[in-house]
């Protein structure tokens, strides 16, 4: 079943980072729009920002930026058409990929927020493998879904899911342990690195969606 998600996401060649850390107090989001093709590097951008030549002048000098076209602008808030260079990082490559879709996307101090409707949990991780790879930085802030059966899944992969329950059921988080890293990871086939590894972000998966969870309850 499909999961839907929130994610925080920081690197230094994103789309418009330059603009966001130069401009103080900035407001940029992606606008909703039609044309979804591969290779896409010309998006819409409502942005607030009281200084228009100010504005104008950080996207000129900003890297991720080849070009832009105003569509309006009045009272701090424009719309711009902006281009990319091909050296801008962008997540929406992967999340067309897996047949997902960019709910709505908006900067914060540092980066983006994006919230994704994914097709399920195996989307989430190529998204998240893809992000890595590139070198971005990514945390979860809410993430919800649910298998066929309707069991509650908090998005976490299957490989995630399994690598908890195994680790749960040999005793590995009893205090004292029960099992180590190693046999955990000789028991899944894995390294102890890539083990580890599972384990934590599916753990942090885990504690994003319940902690958010609780906290809207």
């Amino acid at each position: 079943m499909s999961i839907t998600t929130k994610l925080r996401i920081e690197n230094d060649r994103l789309a418009l980072t330059p603009t966001l850390r130069r401009l103080n107090g900035v407001d940029m989001r992606v606008i909703s729009h039609g044309n979804t093709a591969p290779g896409v590097d010309t998006f819409p951008y409502l942005i607030e920002y009281d200084d228009r030549a100010e504005l104008e002048a950080a996207l000129t000098d900003d890297t991720t930026v080849a070009s832009y076209d105003i569509v309006d602008y009045s009272e701090g808030t424009g719309i711009y058409y902006i281009s990319h260079t091909p050296e801008t990082e962008l997540i929406s490559p992967a999340v067309m990929d897996v047949n997902g879709y960019l709910i709505d996307t908006e900067t914060n101090d540092s980066g983006w927020i994006v919230r994704l409707l994914l097709p399920n949990r195996e989307a989430l991780d190529t998204v998240w493998t893809y992000a890595n790879e590139h070198g971005m930085d990514v945390d979860i802030i809410e993430i919800y879904g649910s298998d066929a059966s309707g069991e509650q899944t908090y998005g976490l992969t299957d490989a995630q899911l399994t690598a908890l329950r195994v680790a749960y059921d040999r005793g590995y988080f009893n205090e004292p342990r029960d099992a180590s890293l190693t046999e955990i990871a000789d028991e899944l086939g894995l390294s102890s690195t890539a083990t580890s590894g599972r384990l934590r972000r599916g753990m942090r998966n885990l504690l994003s969606a319940t902690l958010s969870e609780s906290s809207d309850t």
